[in-house]
């Protein structure tokens, strides 16, 4: 399980074997400022901490001095201020972990995030359950029968169509998160079809892993 730049959130440190595995083989960690300490406690060094700094203890400001780069840029949070810092670097295969948990707001609003990362990285979100993947554009996504499978569309006027799921979509508008949620895979992959995305599809882990 190998991961290039992988950007901490302060959400719930990860405690599935997934995103700990990302964290465990990173090339590199970027921290929201608010995660270093919960970074630094799990036994992982930080190569950048990115953020306002409103939350970083003193001593860890001391600490990393070399490698604090704040971003006073009150229009964006801390999980974008660390995107746009890989992004700005060409470090643009990114994997987030930490985004969920705690306040339910923060939650949606960091998922809802990643339709706009989609447009200048490879980037997911890898939570205790499962994968949030973001897509531009019509895809093919590698799966497993039984998976369980979510769609999210950010534009409500988006018209989509899966191949390859329990329930087929069938040029749907999704107009609320709701509406295409809780479907599942049938074979080794599914697709689906559409024009004005992007789209946020949400893949369950399995339950064993190998």
């Amino acid at each position: 399980m190998s991961s290039k730049t992988v950007i901490l959130a302060d959400g719930s440190f990860p405690e599935h074997e997934i995103p700990l595995g990302y964290l465990k083989n990173a090339e590199r960690i970027v921290c929201c400022d608010g995660s270093a300490e919960n970074l630094l406690k799990a036994g992982f060094m930080p190569e950048a901490i990115v953020g306002d700094m409103d939350t970083l203890k003193k001593g860890i400001a001391r600490r990393f001095s070399d490698r604090i780069y704040r971003d006073k840029d009150q229009e964006t949070n801390d999980l974008t201020k660390a995107v746009r810092w890989c992004v700005r670097r060409n470090l643009k295969e990114i994997i987030i972990v930490g985004a969920t948990g705690r306040r339910e707001d923060h939650t949606i609003g960091n998922i809802s995030l990643l339709a706009e990362y989609v447009k200048d990285a490879d980037i997911v979100m890898v939570t205790d359950t499962g994968i949030f993947r973001p897509f531009a554009g019509s895809c093919k996504i590698l799966s497993y029968p039984g998976q369980q499978v979510s769609v999210f569309s950010i534009n409500p006027e988006n018209e989509i169509t899966s191949r390859g799921l329990k329930f087929p979509i069938k040029s749907m508008k999704i107009k609320n998160w709701w509406m295409a949620t809780l479907n599942e895979a049938v074979g080794k992959s599914f697709s689906l079809e559409f024009n004005d995305g992007p789209v946020i599809v949400y893949l369950e882990f399995p339950e064993q892993i190998s």
